[in-house]
């Protein structure tokens, strides 16, 4: 069976391209993706799995998104949509609609947080627990390969039970999660879709020739029965997703049960959870269930209709506590919602004696690790109803103690992590680089990405696991056998080298020499270097992209030291830059062979600027330069640097307002110094119009007139010119840059419209190297 290195976005879409006929679409993070992959493969002439070119269309909302749907299944097409969070709200009112008239359809969903006191664009279950009510059918994906499988399931499904499908998995969790898959080619999917069941899907359409009426309104005398007239075919829906699940094993070998468990056969204490969370809950029950512990964890497939006999069938004779895990809050609830169904569930049943309690995790993508895993089941005849994992509580004391640090993984898995910023081309080069491993070896890669809300110019974190083995771990590394900085200044602040294992090696993309890189590192990181024993590596990446013609996109420079330091007899040098080469090509290749050329000069002259850093004495006083002044507010202080240090996770829940008020003022105080450029100022050639100002996106440049008697006492270096027009004429002026604002952006070099006659494209405001002495 063929495979393919994807992330979690591109798994769903391509069964959902290959099974519509109509996509409607809305860009919303985290699925957007999917969207953008189905516009382009049909623009590309891609057919479906009849032939067809699937019409994508993109609407102004995603209220036109799903009223574009309903239309499109009313005429009798095959119809989809992609969405998230607040966008999946917004359709509610059709999703209603849709399964009222018991409707064929599928939802691919990248599930994501609703906003509440605040916005997040991170994933956890709260948008689609908000379709419950709509009587769409749910099914559930905890990684890239069940994506792309239960998408599959789904559209086939939907079909066989006249029932709407709404899949979703994790968003960025496992929507943008690259690995390596099997994928589903078209036989599996004939084999699955019976298209007497899409010609019966297109005989129920409104069509003149065959009139019929639909979506009528109803008086109080008969909306209620004809509302329960739908009973029968929900009753049906699990044994038809289960007897899909059956033809799937057979057509692929990759079985599926509407609820899997995992664990010792004779488990006291059991985990019930869906989505992501699954991968560290697997990987402490195979490990503790093997050493004999009788715990075991159920794997939740299908949500609704929920699955109570399955559920039940599933569940071991011997346990006696359930403890459910929500990856949502449903306030003033009883309890969240998978909890409420299991407690129904039991109550239904014959089974007695159990105690169930209910938790939540996860929440916003926050951390979820092995180590809470192990907390959770640890703690679960004495956790209080409606527990928290993962956060401090001090307000209601609901949340559990756990070890951080307490999981050891597989002494199989090679982790790498890779420090960046936004759009430097890390996250890109990370995923390539996944790319080319499971592709051009026998091993298994997976690469998850860590981002920063403010996108470009933020903080990312890429995570690379490499194993001989299938990965299921879907949480951060935290120890690693490789630590590539790429923002060199990021080490005067934090030391990111505390996630390095021991004897790991590192790559830094330092401005400097080699030889100079030791004494211009801050003395915890020394100490760490030191104790560790870690390998440090040196490249100005920044220098060899530029020579070639790249600007400051690094990621072609520092992916081909990364496989040069990687170099081993599973993946040697001779395979890798032909595969980094080939990669190129098909990233870049439509740019054209300039932009070619200027990549594969880049990988060539890579390891030539690659040196080892000589390790010297651990230096004194040289501590790591301050977030936040001493001076700066209470709450800056306390809440805001621990943020910029990514210490939130640490933060209690005292330490924020319950209705998410938060202080103005505060966006002064975070210092990025991003910038590798930042604009000087030519005041003999200024004209005085402060365009530059005007036009900065931060206000990173400021303009002073004052009078001329207060620079008696100004050093010769302090720029000024006298202003000779308008209403300042007389006064002296100066035009200022705050390096640790500027985001180097160069807008204000663009507008500038002084223009030296003498020395080529020199204007009065010019974008000068941070490091050089500019100021």
């Amino acid at each position: 069976m063929a495979t393919a290195t994807i992330d979690g976005n591109e798994a769903a879409a391509r069964i959902a391209h290959l099974l519509s006929e109509v996509i409607a679409i809305y860009p919303i993070t985290p699925s957007s993706p999917m969207g953008e992959w189905a516009d382009a493969w049909s623009s590309q002439d891609t057919r479906n799995l009849w032939g067809q070119i699937p019409d994508v269309v993109e609407m102004q909302s995603e209220a036109g998104a799903a009223g574009a749907v309903h239309g499109s299944l009313q005429a009798g097409a095959l119809t989809t949509t992609f969405t998230a969070s607040q966008g999946l709200l917004l359709m509610i009112p059709n999703m209603f609609k849709v399964a009222g008239e018991l409707t064929p359809a599928v939802f691919h969903v990248a599930a994501r947080s609703v906003a509440t006191h605040a916005l997040s664009i991170f994933g956890d279950h709260s948008d689609v627990m908000a379709c419950r009510m709509t009587g769409w059918a749910m099914l559930a994906s905890g990684g890239v390969q069940e994506a792309h499988d239960m998408a599959l399931i789904a559209h086939a499904a939907t079909l066989r039970a006249r029932m709407p499908f709404l899949h979703f998995f994790d968003g960025f969790r496992t929507s943008h999660e690259v690995a390596r898959i099997e994928t589903i080619d078209t036989d599996v999917a004939r084999a699955l879709v019976d298209d007497e069941l899409v010609a019966d899907h297109r005989a129920r359409s409104l069509n003149p020739s065959h009139p019929t009426i639909r979506g009528t309104a109803q008086n109080a005398d008969v909306f209620f029965q004809a509302r329960e007239a739908s009973n029968p075919y929900y009753e049906a829906v699990p044994g038809i997703v289960s007897e899909v699940m059956d033809k799937f094993a057979e057509e692929t070998g990759r079985r599926y049960s509407l609820v899997d468990y995992i664990g010792h056969p004779e488990a006291e204490k059991v985990v019930v959870l869906m989505g992501s969370g699954t991968g560290p809950v697997r990987e402490v029950v195979e490990r503790r269930a093997g050493e004999g512990e009788k715990i075991g964890a159920l794997i939740i497939r299908l949500y609704r209709p929920f699955p109570t006999e399955a559920f039940v069938e599933a569940l071991p004779d011997t346990v006696r506590t359930i403890v459910s895990l929500d990856r949502t809050k449903e306030p003033g609830a009883t309890g969240e919602p998978l909890y409420q169904d299991i407690v129904a569930t039991i109550d239904r049943s014959d089974r007695s004696g159990i105690r169930i309690v209910g938790g939540r995790y996860g929440l916003s993508s926050k951390e979820f690790r092995p180590e809470m895993v192990v907390a959770v089941f640890d703690q679960a005849d004495t956790a209080p109803q409606g527990f928290t994992i993962g956060i401090e509580d001090d307000i209601s004391n609901l949340s559990l103690d756990w070890e951080d640090g307490g999981w050891q993984e597989s002494d199989t898995v090679q982790r790498a992590l890779f420090h960046g910023l936004g759009s430097d081309g890390t996250v890109g080069a990370a995923k390539a680089t996944v790319k080319i491993i499971a592709n051009e070896t026998d091993l298994y890669a997976q690469g998850n990405f860590e981002y920063d809300s403010k996108k470009s110019g933020s903080w990312t974190v890429s995570h690379l696991r490499i194993s001989p083995d299938p990965i299921h771990s879907t949480y951060w590394v935290r120890e690693a056998d490789f630590v590539g900085i790429h923002d060199f200044a990021a080490l005067d602040h934090e030391n990111l080298l505390e996630t390095a294992s021991d004897g790991a090696t590192v790559l830094l993309n330092a401005p400097i020499p080699a030889d100079e890189v030791w004494g211009a590192l801050r003395t915890p990181v020394q100490q760490t270097i030191v104790d560790k024993n870690l390998s440090v590596w040196a490249v100005d990446a920044y220098e060899v992209a530029d020579r070639v013609g790249l600007g400051r996109r690094v990621n072609t420079v520092l992916q081909t030291c990364f496989f040069h330091l990687l170099e081993s007899d599973d993946f040697p040098s001779a395979v890798a830059i032909p595969a980094i080469k080939a990669s190129i090509e098909k990233a870049y290749g439509k740019r054209g062979e300039v932009v070619l050329r200027r990549n594969f000069a880049a990988v060539d002259g890579a390891v030539a600027g690659l040196a080892e850093v000589p390790i010297g004495e651990v230096g004194a006083d040289r501590e790591f330069v301050k977030r936040i002044p001493d001076h700066a507010p209470d709450f800056v202080q306390k809440v805001t640097s621990q943020m910029l240090e990514r210490k939130g996770d640490f933060l209690p829940v005292s330490a924020f307002d319950a209705d998410g008020t938060w202080p103005t003022d505060t966006a002064r105080w975070e210092k990025r110094s991003i910038a590798l450029e930042i604009p000087t100022w030519d005041a003999d050639l200024c004209i005085e119009c402060a365009r530059c100002s005007l036009v900065c996106p931060h206000a990173a440049i400021r303009v002073k007139a004052y009078e001329p008697e207060l620079l008696a006492d100004a050093p010769e270096s302090f720029k000024h010119r006298m202003v000779d027009k308008g209403p300042q004429k007389g006064k002296a002026m100066t035009i200022q840059v705050a390096p640790d604002d500027c985001t180097g952006c160069s807008i204000c070099v663009e507008i500038c419209p002084a223009v030296s006659k003498e020395v080529a494209k020199h204007k009065s405001i010019n974008m000068t190297a941070k490091t050089k002495d500019v100021l």
